[in-house]
């Protein structure tokens, strides 16, 4: 099978020519409502008149250009532009000639109006079968619910103009009279026919329809109900609810133009039986039914007419059709998961509980998968964007699947796959066939993002016969691809003790962070021209109480992989920044740099926290560096943009750590603001028995020279290699020959027997 498609949504930025006409007919329309507030009483040639004619004409010039962008290949839009067009000939009709209808034809301004609710329906018509076109019999009913329910309440206004008409002898006005409050009733049905299909069928941009469509019917309906006398409205409120109405629709008839036709982002989920099930599918029905109860106690206290009592009777029959079938469509919701429309963890341990339960139960394989790095697409772009990241990834994992494979959302950004009749060799291999069709670029709001996954499997009979314990099971192997970052992993009876051991280092790495067991270490970085210390780097450690000294190696990932780094980081800057404030008031100007996860880099709340930690304790922005890796400056380079120059504006240093290690591209180093690069020690190490190693130091050399950036090389671990760098005019050193990475104590000592050197020593030292 092959893999879903990728869903683009393009940011719906407006052409400078685009906006030019929305905005000269937001100038005509506003002049024109203008005028019709503001007039006073008796005729106003220029606002009834012409500013009226020009309002619609306007938007007839919008409507074809949105008709030749889709070339002809949208009916909805090419009978939008008939609709908004007729509309304007009547308009045109009726305010330049009043004289237009005498005779025994309907005059030329009816007959625009009543050729705009024909295309109009027309519209919705398309729009309605292209929506039912895939859908079970449910949603017709409900379809059909929501048309009957809304045609008998406005039945009920247009009543008293429905019945003049029909009393009357036939003519022309007559069927003229009766077209418009019959078309009425048409335009609202097929508003609320597509109001309760399931799923958004118009999408965002139609509710400029709708709203604009309601307007413009509830206007002609007042309009009617004036003509018996009823005046409900003042004449000018009313041609400002059409004005306002048919801006509207041309709106909406440019917007559709400009997005393409995508399937509708919904709630949807297809079973067993292909029936579609979303929450419109209980809400509208309701709605319709309450509506034609409505209509009948309303008949039972007033007089309502005939077509009214008998479209409201339909709408309850209708309704009591599927009752039963509707108490399985709320099971079958329980059982869905709303955001992706895939089975959700309980339908998962109810079907794949009957799988492994069944007599003649062969070997089958539990997959459970998590997404790399979701967290930072959430935290960086918002949570509507990763909602669409997990709809795409659904359906390129279902896409993915064999005829029998099972395919569930836990939660969050994990998934669970059941293979039925699976052995280990067809479970690893289509492990790495949904890693790869997960790892093509996906564009979510603007940005091509690439997301890995991890994914952990678990063999029944083998690990277990039920799904509780093959669940485990496979969530430990998950977290071990996670952690030893190979993609993928087998369960096997050392991830018992691993998980354990991970569990264990979370739960008192949580209790670390409160009783403030972390420490910093500091490495000082050597200026090579003066020998003086600027700035040292900041390094924790966990100060375990029955495990000792704990480096980052032994912790960092749990962190990560647990929740805890956005925490971990802001008590780092926070032990860095104190200690900064001590050696400020000893008198030490010393930059304290610190390392950013790319998920640290993620919050969008760290330059704000990052400001208030350094205004609350009257440092300089200048007292602290950022050290940020490559990998972060070039997979969303925009909003890394955006950041670094907030944390800039506020004084804070910026130094790229690992310089050399990353992606090729150096395009990063001309458009962000950055201070120093940090020669990779993979680097600096053998560049004395490398010649292209140290061709490549000098060559970053000259580079960041030119570019303005100061030079740190880290892993200086000889003298000869620190008198190399020097020779290459270095800026900085860093590394063990100069000093590990020392308390703050200790370094302070080291500092002041620096001080007492010799420039020249100190340089060398």
């Amino acid at each position: 099978m092959t893999s879903a498609p990728t869903i683009l949504r393009p940011r719906p930025h407006l052409s400078r020519a685009d906006g030019v006409v929305f905005g000269g007919i937001a100038v005509v329309l506003l002049a024109n409502l203008t005028g019709l507030v503001f007039h006073g009483d008796g005729f106003n040639p220029i606002v009834e008149r012409w500013l009226a004619v020009l309002s619609v004409w306007a938007a007839v010039v919008l409507v074809w250009l949105a008709v030749n962008r889709v070339r002809l290949t949208r009916p909805d839009i090419i009978l939008a532009a008939a609709a908004v067009t007729a509309l304007a000939v009547g308009d045109t009709a009726h305010r330049l000639l009043p004289d237009d209808g005498a005779g025994a034809t309907p005059s030329l301004a009816d007959s625009g109006y009543l050729l705009f609710y024909v295309f109009m329906v027309g519209v919705l018509a398309v729009i309605a079968r292209r929506s039912l076109r895939t859908r079970a019999w449910p949603a017709l009913v409900n379809s059909a619910l929501g048309a009957l329910g809304a045609t008998s309440v406005f039945a009920v206004l247009l009543s008293p103009a429905i019945e003049t008409a029909l009393g009357s002898p036939f003519s022309v006005p007559v069927f003229v009279s009766v077209a418009f409050p019959v078309l009425d009733l048409l335009l609202i049905a097929a508003l609320g026919g597509i109001a309760a299909i399931p799923g958004r069928v118009l999408g965002r941009s139609g509710l400029m329809l709708a709203v604009g469509l309601l307007l413009v019917a509830t206007a002609d309906t007042a309009y009617a109900r004036q003509v018996q006398g009823d005046s409900v409205f003042i004449g000018s409120a009313l041609d400002g609810a059409r004005a306002i109405g048919f801006a509207l629709i041309t709106a909406w008839v440019f917007a559709s133009a400009r997005r393409r036709d995508l399937p509708e982002r919904t709630a949807m989920a297809t079973v067993a039986d292909g029936t579609a099930f979303t929450a419109s599918s209980v809400t509208a029905p309701m709605a319709a039914t309450t509506a034609g109860l409505a209509v009948l106690l309303l008949a039972s206290q007033a007089h309502v007419s005939l077509l009214a009592v008998g479209l409201a009777g339909g709408t309850l029959a209708l309704a009591a059709i599927p009752l039963a079938f509707r108490q399985r469509h709320l099971h079958s919701l329980s059982r869905i998961d709303e955001l992706t429309g895939l089975p959700n963890r309980r339908a998962l341990a109810m079907d794949v509980s009957t799988r492994l339960s069944a007599v003649d139960a062969r070997p089958s394989a539990l997959l459970v998968l998590d997404l790399d790095r979701f967290k930072e697409v959430n935290d960086s772009l918002g949570h509507e964007a990763g909602d669409l990241l997990l709809e795409q990834i659904g359906a390129r994992l279902s896409g993915a699947l064999q005829s029998g494979d099972l395919l569930a959302r836990l939660g969050g950004d994990e998934f669970a796959v059941h293979l039925h009749h699976a052995d280990r060799k067809r479970a690893t291999a289509m492990a790495r066939r949904l890693r790869l069709v997960t790892a093509r670029p996906l564009v979510i709001d603007g940005l091509s993002l690439e997301i890995g996954l991890s994914i952990g499997i678990a063999m029944a009979p083998e690990h277990g016969s039920d799904l509780s314990g093959l669940m485990r099971k496979a969530d430990m192997a998950m977290y071990a691809a996670k952690s030893s970052r190979v993609g993928q992993h087998v369960y096997s009876p050392g991830d018992d003790s691993n998980d354990k051991a991970r569990l264990r280092t979370l739960h008192e790495l949580r209790i670390a962070l409160a009783e403030k067991q972390l420490v910093l270490h500091y490495q000082p970085k050597v200026h090579l021209p003066t020998g003086t210390v600027p700035g040292v780097e900041a390094l924790v450690r966990w100060n375990h109480p029955t495990r000792g000294l704990l480096y980052p190696a032994a912790f960092l990932d749990v962190a990560e992989n647990g929740g805890l780094m956005r925490s971990l980081t802001r008590e780092v800057l926070e032990l860095a920044l104190d200690q900064a404030v001590l050696w400020q008031a000893q008198g030490r100007t010393v930059t304290v740099a610190v390392n950013l996860s790319s998920r640290s880099l993620a919050d969008y709340q760290l330059a704000g926290v990052v400001t208030t930690m350094l205004a609350e304790r009257g440092l300089p922005g200048s007292a602290l560096m950022l050290e940020v890796t490559e990998e972060f400056l070039l997979v969303d380079r925009d909003r890394a943009r955006n950041i670094l120059l907030r944390l800039r504006n506020a004084g804070v240093l910026i130094a790229v750590d690992d310089f050399g290690t990353g992606y090729s591209s150096l395009a990063y180093l001309r458009d962000l603001p950055i201070d120093e690069l940090k020669l990779d020690q993979s680097f600096v190490i053998p560049m004395l028995d490398d010649a292209r190693a140290s061709a490549l130091v000098a060559s970053s050399i000259h580079l960041g020279h030119s570019l303005g950036m100061r030079i740190v090389a880290e892993g200086v671990e000889t003298a000869e290699v620190l008198d190399q760098l020097a020779r290459f005019d270095c800026d900085v050193a860093q590394g063990y020959h100069l000093s590990r990475p020392i308390p703050a104590a200790e370094l302070e000592r080291w500092l002041d027997a620096r001080t007492a050197l010799p420039v020249g020593l100190r340089a060398v030292r």
